[in-house]
C-alpha cells in the first residue's frame, strides 16, 4: 500500500468537515473537480472507502470516521511545523514579559536588558518589578527571576545561582562613627531594620545576635527604600554583593561570618521549549548569573 501524500490528506479533511465537495470547494479555493480527483487517489491508494454519496453530500464510511483523527493529528504537525520554521526564519522579534524582585530589577537587570536590546533589535521586554509571585501558567508574565524555588510542577525552572549578602555602611557614616574593628564595636553602630517584617530580626537570630525591633533606630520594608537608606548613612544593612561591592558610597563590613545567601531560580511556563524568542531572553538571564 502506497501512503497517501500530504495534499491529499488535507483535500479528505476538508471534504470531511465541510460535508460535500461544493461546500470543501468554498472554504479552500480549490475546485470541486481536483477535489473529487484527490478523494478517488486516497481512497485507491488506501484500498477502502472514505465516503459515501447522499442527498446532502458526502457522508464519511466507517472506515473514513476512523482515519479522520489521525488525519486532523498530522494537520496539527503540520502546522507546528510551518510555525517554528517561520519563527527560526524570521528572527527573534516580539515581546518577552519578564518579572523580577524590585532590588534585581532596578539593579541588576538594566545593563542585562541592554545588552540583549543592541544584539536582538526586533526584541521588546516588558519589565515587571514585583516582589510577588506572578502566576506564569496563566500568562501574567513570560519568564520570572525568583529568590526561592519555584513549587508548580508544571513550570520549567533552573537554578541559576546564589546571591550573597553583606553587611554595609555608608563610607560617610563609618567616616563619622569610626570603623568596627570586633563584633562588640560592630553591634554599638546603628543598624537599618524593618517595620511589620521581621526577615532581618529572624536572620540575626539565626546567627545567634537576639535583638528585637526596638533595636533598630530606623526601620523600612521597602526594599528600595531600605538600600537608600544605608547609602544616605541612616545604619548598617544588609545588603546583596552584586548590588553592594559596586556603589562607591557603600562599604562592607566582614565581621559576620556565616552571612545568608538568596538563590535566584529562573522559571518559564512549558512553552519555553517551543519559542526561540523566549529561549534567548532565558539564555540571556541565565548568563548574567554566573553561578
Amino acid at each position: 500500500m502506497d501512503l497517501p501524500d500530504w495534499t491529499l490528506i488535507r483535500s479528505f479533511l476538508a471534504v470531511a468537515e465541510a460535508g460535500s465537495l461544493s461546500a470543501a470547494a468554498r472554504t479552500t479555493g480549490v475546485s470541486q473537480p481536483t477535489l473529487g480527483r484527490h478523494i478517488q487517489a486516497i481512497e485507491g491508494a488506501l484500498q477502502v472507502a472514505l465516503f459515501t454519496r447522499t442527498a446532502q453530500g458526502q457522508a464519511l464510511t466507517e472506515a473514513g470516521a476512523a482515519l479522520l483523527p489521525s488525519a486532523r493529528a498530522m494537520q496539527a504537525a503540520a502546522a507546528a511545523l510551518a510555525m517554528t520554521a517561520r519563527s527560526r526564519f524570521a528572527g527573534i522579534e516580539g515581546t518577552v514579559r519578564i518579572t523580577a524582585s524590585r532590588v534585581v530589577s532596578q539593579m541588576i537587570l538594566p545593563p542585562v536588558l541592554a545588552r540583549l536590546r543592541a544584539e536582538e533589535p526586533g526584541l521588546q521586554i516588558d519589565l515587571v518589578p514585583s516582589d510577588t509571585s506572578e502566576n506564569l501558567l496563566f500568562g501574567e508574565a513570560d519568564i520570572a527571576l525568583r529568590m526561592y524555588r519555584p513549587t508548580q510542577g508544571d513550570l520549567v525552572a533552573r537554578h541559576l545561582a546564589d546571591l550573597p549578602l553583606g553587611l554595609y555602611a555608608a563610607k560617610a557614616y563609618l567616616d563619622r562613627r569610626g570603623r568596627p574593628t570586633s563584633p562588640a564595636e560592630l553591634m554599638r553602630l546603628d543598624f537599618v531594620g524593618q517595620d511589620r517584617m521581621d526577615q532581618i530580626i529572624r536572620a540575626m537570630q539565626a546567627l545567634g545576635i537576639d535583638v528585637t525591633r526596638s533595636f533598630f533606630p530606623v526601620r523600612c520594608d521597602d526594599p528600595l527604600t531600605y538600600v537608600e537608606l544605608v547609602r544616605a548613612g541612616c545604619g548598617l544593612g544588609g545588603i546583596f554583593r552584586a548590588v553592594g561591592d559596586p556603589d562607591p558610597l557603600l562599604e562592607r563590613i566582614d565581621l559576620i561570618p556565616g552571612l545568608p545567601s538568596l538563590p535566584v531560580w529562573l522559571t518559564a511556563p512549558p512553552r519555553l521549549r517551543q519559542s526561540p524568542r523566549l529561549r534567548r531572553v532565558w539564555e540571556a538571564l541565565a548568563a548574567a548569573f554566573p553561578a
